[in-house]
């Protein structure tokens, strides 16, 4: 870490009102001076930045260094434009246009702002968990002998209090404790308010215990240097000032310093009275207010000595709306100044009207050198980094051979083969499970690979000579991340291993396998992957009833349509190993693209007779989508339109009508999203003047304007019965509707109209004359 540099305080405080004030000027701009075309507010939280504002000018203007990466708390993001304005890095143009179309996002955005953005924010809790397995990834990298020591950062996540209710947080620590992550610093805003309310005394006792049980260092910042000297001479005014609820502290810092007299004579006392007598009621306030996350000296002093590798969780205490006319009012949270608080809040931090945005308005000509030059030394990145794409040469990747397998088993037989081939890309993946490695065909992997431990740890199993088809080994050269049952965790992960290229400078290609289900579990922390555009192979299994006897808890429905609703992920459902080679390998290709994206691929347990193959005439079409695995009759009336897991249903079904329905097709859907996607964006191009059908109008095109399909997946109907509206075919969509049960495949299949009977007679049925 570098080591920290003099800074002189009284600069720090001057550029921490600047901070406060281009913060809330943003929002106020955006609220009440910018025009607005729907009358709709526009919002900000200047509440929740003034709180800040003291933590982040200590952070970015002394503590942080050029490789430290930063998590900022959603609603602090205007100061983070504020601090990139100072710094030359953000444009006036972006903040008068806080929350309009392309301007300064309302949370910090990696992909959406034009600033520096270490880690997108927004849904509260995960920018704090992925600071602590983006700690992982580095020293991943760093015991890979990817990057040396001197290139090596520190993950700091701003917290806010509220945000501590969010169990993924939790989750995480769990995790980061058994991995013994390191260089890890959360900053907690605690200002005791959220949105709704005052947060509760009682939990937030109890986090110091939390995170030293987790090996944390835990700082606390409760008063600063004036309100601590106060205090400490005269002990019963501190034991009653610090047993305040937080209710009763918050109401005090709104009503000022008469509210505080008027509670220190009546509960206090005599002790007081000397204390008192010196004091008139603005000193009490101004006081009462030099809590520790607002006082420089503190919070410098605080970081300064935090410089080694011990993850610490400063809790600093602050009040919301610092400064600010509605300071520690418990509806704070979304609160605006109208604009008559503003123009006397504007004199009062001595702006000069139609100064507002001058970046040092109210720095006096003594103090602006020393300003100017503390900005013009900040080690963080001004502009953003280039991201790290286009470095790598997939191989082709090779459909293990065998003429009866499942998807899941070829998974595991291809990575396998990667393993023992070698080479750039087998070195640069990186696996990761919750508890779920070897149900998910990884084993054989990590077998050749290893488990990675920035510790070592011996194989017991082994050592004692106990047989097992599993080398559990753990080494810092291993390749394999394991994880415990916490899907969130999976994703966050896969988030920060994802933006390895950005935040490092070295692409990983991570792959992270989870039951199909439990997708939903970690929903929240996929998104967020996504939004950063974060790269990964996902790699779902098993699903679907065709689980059979696993039951309807491990049996999943609907992840195909979450799929087809989230942006940044490109689903695969194949039913072949050697679709899903081809899949493997153009998810390789997309994670290392400047254009490309993540992959979520679905697999099954079930074993079946796999196609024969006269060309690769079949291999484009499965990667966009789909394509004719028999091929229709052109105007046919009828098509068989299959999915995964389910198609030797299909097949059968196909071989029966063949003859009775002459120039019937079978379509192999590989990707609903694919073929969705590209259909929404024919339409979208034809309404500006370009024509040029889609992928799947070229499919569906070979069929009769009037024929009829019967779509069938081993997930809810709508995954496929869309397919109808693309050219106004009739559909009679088969799928899973409804939770399953145990049983074995013939049962369940019947049971849920997915077998070759339900097939037939719903092409019967659409065959039939209206």
């Amino acid at each position: 870490m570098l080591k920290p540099v003099a800074t002189d305080i009284e600069t720090l405080k001057t550029l921490e009102e600047r901070l406060r004030w281009l913060s809330a000027w943003t929002i106020h701009h955006a609220n009440h001076i910018r025009e607005s075309d729907d009358g709709l507010k526009v919002g900000g939280h200047q509440a929740s930045c003034a709180s800040m504002t003291a933590i982040m000018a200590a952070l970015y203007f002394h503590a942080l260094g050029e490789n430290d990466r930063v998590a900022v708390k959603p609603h602090a993001g205007p100061v983070l434009h504020a601090i990139h304005y100072l710094l030359g890095s953000q444009s006036r143009e972006a903040l008068e246009n806080f929350r309009g179309f392309g301007g300064a996002q309302s949370y910090p955005s990696r992909t959406k702002d034009k600033i520096p953005v270490d880690f997108s924010t927004g849904s509260v809790g995960l920018g704090v968990a992925i600071t602590l397995f983006a700690s992982l990834v580095q020293d991943y990298l760093t015991a890979h002998a990817r990057m040396t020591d001197s290139e090596r950062g520190r993950f700091v996540a701003l917290i806010g209090d509220a945000e501590l209710d969010e169990g993924n947080i939790y989750e995480a620590l769990i995790e980061g404790a058994k991995h013994d992550v390191r260089n890890l610093w959360w900053i907690i805003d605690y200002n005791r308010q959220s949105l709704d309310a005052t947060s509760a005394d009682r939990m937030f006792e109890r986090f110091d215990e939390i995170f030293r049980s987790c090996g944390w260092r835990v700082v606390e910042l409760r008063c600063g240097k004036k309100l601590n000297a106060a205090l400490d001479a005269n002990p019963k005014l501190k034991g009653w000032f610090e047993k305040l609820p937080n209710a009763e502290l918050s109401a005090l810092h709104y009503q000022g310093g008469a509210a505080w007299r008027k509670r220190i004579e009546a509960e206090v006392g005599k002790p007081a009275a000397a204390f008192l007598k010196g004091r008139d009621d603005a000193t009490l306030a101004s006081l009462f207010t030099d809590l520790g996350g607002h006082c420089m000296e503190s919070l410098v002093e605080a970081f300064d000595a935090a410089q080694d590798d011990v993850p610490t969780l400063f809790i600093a205490w602050t009040i919301k709306g610092f400064g600010l006319p509605f300071a520690g009012h418990k509806d704070n949270h979304a609160g605006l100044m109208n604009p008559t608080q503003m123009t006397a809040w504007r004199e009062a931090m001595g702006v000069a009207e139609g100064q507002e945005w001058e970046k040092l308005a109210s720095v006096g000509d003594n103090a602006r050198p020393a300003v100017e030059a503390l900005i013009e030394r900040s080690r963080i990145a001004r502009g953003k980094r280039s991201r790290a794409f286009g470095n790598m040469t997939v191989p082709a990747i090779a459909a293990p051979s065998g003429d009866e397998q499942s998807t899941q088993a070829a998974f595991g037989r291809i990575l396998l083969e990667l393993s023992k081939a070698g080479g750039d890309l087998a070195d640069r993946i990186v696996t990761t499970s919750p508890d779920v490695t070897v149900s998910t065909n990884l084993g054989a992997w990590v077998n050749q690979r290893g488990l990675f431990r920035r510790n070592g740890i011996a194989d017991t199993f082994a050592r004692e000579k106990i047989a097992s088809a599993q080398k559990w080994s753990f080494t810092n050269n291993g390749q394999h991340i394991e994880l415990g049952i916490a899907e969130s965790n999976l994703f966050l992960m896969l988030a920060a291993a994802g933006l390895s290229g950005d935040l490092f400078g070295e692409r990983l290609f991570p792959i992270g396998t989870l039951y199909d289900p439990f997708i939903a579990r970690g929903l929240d922390a996929l998104n967020y992957a996504c939004y950063q555009d974060a790269r990964f192979l996902l790699v779902a299994t098993p699903s679907g009833i065709t689980l059979g006897p696993e039951g309807g808890a491990h049996q999943s429905i609907n992840p195909p349509l979450i799929a087809l609703g989230q942006p940044g992920l490109r689903h695969y459902e194949p039913a072949y190993a050697d679709e899903l080679a081809a899949m493997i390998e153009e998810a390789f290709r997309l994670i290392d693209d400047p254009a490309g994206e993540s992959t979520y691929l679905r697999l099954s347990t079930r074993s079946i007779i796999q196609e024969s193959r006269e060309d690769d005439g079949w291999r484009d079409g499965a990667l966009s989508g789909g394509y004719w695995l028999r091929e229709p009759g052109y105007g046919s009336e009828a098509a068989i339109v299959a999915m995964g897991a389910v198609m030797p249903e299909a097949l059968a079904a196909w071989d029966e009508l063949r003859e009775d329905i002459p120039g019937l097709g079978l379509l192999a859907v590989t990707s609903p999203d694919l073929l969705h996607r590209g259909w929404t964006e024919a339409q979208a191009a034809r309404w500006a003047g370009r024509r040029e059908p889609s992928h799947v109008e070229q499919l569906l095109s070979r069929l009769g304007h009037n024929s009829g399909l019967v779509t069938i997946a081993d997930a809810a109907p709508a995954s496929l019965s869309w397919l109808g509206g693309v050219l106004g075919q009739r559909v009679a969509p088969l799928g899973v509707d409804r939770f399953g049960q145990t049983g074995s495949l013939a049962d369940l299949y019947a049971a849920y109209r997915l077998d070759g009977s339900a097939i037939t007679e719903a092409v019967a049925e659409l065959l039939l004359p209206a």
